[in-house]
């Protein structure tokens, strides 16, 4: 399965593929395979190979992955034909982790305190039926020795348990991720009091640009920045809101669209909203904040290892004289 990816990704035969992933696997490194072993992979060339090294590395790994997450899932109870094809035919490591997410074993979430404590139909009713009343549905569901004394305290538990299941849908975090890195903006700005200690930053104390198009060099010098507590990192899809923490995001629309919330004046409308924002807020924002400036932070320090490369052959190749001409003996 691997060899026949490989072959599609790089547009050749498998056979040349298997030839060079075998040389690989003994040892050979890839500018010997390039320059000494042309006639066994049929002429691949040294960026060819060193792409599909680069692919194969992160295939097996994905395929050792795979094997794991379907093990996990597998004990517990909860591995159904749908989740394994969906997991054994996943083609990035994010998308295997975005599917694994409701089944990975971690502490007790608030949401998790809250279905043991009985409060998962009024979670579900209240989403599946806005018309109910919140709080008049919320007194059947007290549960004293759980810690829900009141309502209050069980519509935050029902709240959470809806939190925690949106944002462990493999889809919406997909939808999320492309609106982010699409059309999102990385934004800086320089934490208060900092201004004298922080001056080499200048650059980038009030700084925003288009997430996908920030290159490796800024973005190398922002995370520097952040790293030594002088500048603040988020991702905004409206850099030009006057207070982007109190203002709706279109990432809640586009939570609210997918699970299917709509504000139509009933009962239980106001909550849901409620629950959408907090979602967005409290769960997905800082995991895929997180998850992005990894990204990032990874494609800026491949592109300056590269830049550095290059400049070093460059300096390497130079003429060792000038532009003199010279022979060896």
């Amino acid at each position: 399965m691997i060899i026949r990816t490989l072959a599609n990704e790089l547009a050749v035969k498998e056979s040349q593929v298997q030839a060079a992933v075998t040389l690989l696997d003994e040892g050979a490194t890839v500018p010997f395979i390039a320059r000494y072993r042309k006639e066994v992979t049929n002429g691949l060339d040294d960026t060819q190979l060193r792409n599909l090294e680069s692919r194969l590395g992160y295939l097996r790994e994905l395929h050792d992955r795979k094997a794991v997450i379907l093990k996990s899932i597998n004990d517990q109870g909860k591995l159904t034909d749908a989740l394994s094809n969906a997991i054994n035919t996943a083609e990035s490591k994010t998308l295997l982790e975005d599917l694994y997410l409701p089944y990975k074993p971690r502490r007790r979430t608030k949401g998790q305190i809250a279905i043991e404590g009985g409060l998962a139909p009024l979670a579900q009713a209240l989403y599946q039926d806005p018309t109910l009343d919140p709080q008049a549905t919320a007194t059947q569901y007290i549960n004293i020795d759980a810690g829900f004394n009141d309502e209050k305290a069980v519509l935050e538990g029902a709240k959470f348990i809806l939190m925690e299941q949106f944002a462990e849908d493999a889809q919406l975090l997909q939808k999320i991720r492309q609106q982010m890195t699409q059309h999102g903006y990385l934004v800086s700005q320089l934490n208060k009091g900092k201004e004298r200690e922080a001056s080499k930053f200048a650059d980038y104390f009030t700084h925003q640009e288009k997430f996908k198009n920030v290159p490796s060099h800024r973005a190398l010098a922002m995370f520097r920045g952040r790293n030594e507590g002088f500048l603040a990192l988020n991702i905004t899809l409206d850099p030009q809101a006057e207070n982007p923490k109190t203002q709706r995001s279109e990432c809640e629309d586009i939570i609210a669209r997918h699970v299917n919330i709509r504000d139509l004046g009933r009962a239980a409308d106001e909550w849901l909203q409620t629950v959408v924002t907090w979602t967005w807020k409290v769960k997905v924002l800082p995991h895929m904040e997180t998850e992005l400036f990894n990204a990032l932070r990874e494609k800026a320090e491949a592109e300056a290892i590269n830049v550095f490369a290059k400049n070093l052959q460059d300096l390497l190749m130079a003429a060792p004289a000038g532009a003199k001409v010279t022979m060896g003996l």
